[in-house]
């Protein structure tokens, strides 16, 4: 079952190239595509070798490779997985490590739709003879009008549109997401349905290169000790609360392990890796009136108008809230003013921007002001 959105007139003859993680939603999608028709073709991206043994809550680990050669295999597509180690290392690894290194707070799953696989995977499958590629992702390609638009998914808890605003405008024509108008508990049913293997594998959450879900130590033992910036904790003021081992340790917003104590529950305000200062405050003194995003991507405009109102998430669970959106002579940098202050908005992080449910575009976080 392909939601409208999916179903393309005349291309069912067409060759798709699904990237399979080895995750149930991957594997529904392959299994839709093939049902529906498509010459589809699996395929798995070796994104890393780890001696870390805690495989259990990480995607494309070893014995989720093996999950997706086995869905491949029972749905009678051919299945290859790409080695892109390299890649993944210096797009999404070393980038993750440097970000914390920067005082920034960084988000890896949206390096890695960018570079890889709406990048290097697109180009591949388009190298292969595909016309498409498909991933499992939970948003919706619309391609109802003059040009495509993406919008959310349609179960709005497992939404992704958030990860995937990078993706080049251009990009649209060539990607399905058959899952887009399916719920959760939907796509398990396809699963039971359709006999797949992986039908009650449990999802992933941690971020999958950090075995256990502890980025700290991960961060700090490739950092090094001659480049972890220590430095103090001190409030709006200046009135110095103590001192602490890492910038790394810390982002904007985070109330718990703060290694401080004072009489009422303390926030990360803002973080200076030119000293290592960690400024925190009571609630209040976290929010932010606007930010600035560079290196923007425009989903729904060739150009941008000069400013325009939307609503803008800047973080993956955070609710969108309405902003006023103001684009100078470079369409790569936007303005972001709030109409009431937000907590919690950090840059290197990413600010995407709504129309109701269809994705306008987004960018990095930069900068905030008070």
């Amino acid at each position: 079952m392909l939601d409208d959105d999916t179903a393309i007139s005349g291309a069912v003859e067409g060759r798709v190239v699904v990237a399979m993680s080895g995750g149930v939603d991957s594997s529904v999608a392959a299994a839709l595509l093939a049902e529906a028709g498509y010459d589809a073709v699996g395929i798995s991206m070796r994104l890393y070798a780890t001696p870390q043994e805690n495989y259990t809550k990480s995607c494309c680990s070893p014995d989720d490779l093996f999950d997706a050669r086995t869905v491949a295999s029972s749905l009678g597509i051919p299945f290859y997985v790409a080695n892109y180690q390299d890649a993944f290392k210096e797009r999404v690894i070393d980038y993750f490590i440097d970000e914390y290194r920067y005082g920034r707070t960084p988000n890896p799953c949206v390096a890695c739709n960018n570079h890889l696989k709406f990048d290097i995977l697109l180009k591949r499958s388009l190298a292969l003879g595909a016309t498409f590629l498909a991933t499992g992702h939970y948003a919706r390609i619309d391609r109802s009008g003059e040009h495509p638009v993406m919008r959310m998914g349609v179960d709005r808890t497992k939404d992704q549109s958030y990860f995937l605003f990078g993706i080049p405008r251009e990009a649209l024509n060539r990607i399905i997401f058959p899952l887009g108008g399916l719920e959760k508990d939907e796509v398990r049913a396809e699963a039971h349905r359709l006999d797949i293997e992986t039908a009650d594998k449990p999802e992933s959450h941690d971020i999958c290169f950090v075995a256990g879900g502890d980025y700290k130590d991960f961060v700090a033992e490739r950092l090094g000790k001659e480049k972890i910036q220590p430095g103090k904790i001190v409030l709006p003021s200046g009135e110095v609360l103590g001192e602490h081992d890492g910038i790394h340790n810390f982002t904007v917003g985070q109330r718990r392990g703060l290694g401080v104590s004072y009489n009422e529950p303390l926030f990360v305000h803002s973080i200076r890796p030119s000293d290592g200062t960690v400024v925190v405050g009571p609630k209040g003194s976290a929010f932010s009136t606007a930010l600035v995003a560079d290196r923007c991507n425009w989903l729904s405009f060739e150009r941008p108008p000069r400013s325009f109102e939307c609503t803008v998430k800047t973080r993956y669970h955070a609710s969108p809230v309405p902003a006023m959106v103001t684009v100078g002579d470079d369409p790569t940098i936007a303005t972001v003013e709030f109409l009431d202050p937000q907590g919690a908005v950090s840059p290197g992080q990413a600010a995407v921007f709504y129309r109701g449910d269809e994705v306008l575009g987004g960018g990095w976080i930069g900068e905030t002001r008070g």
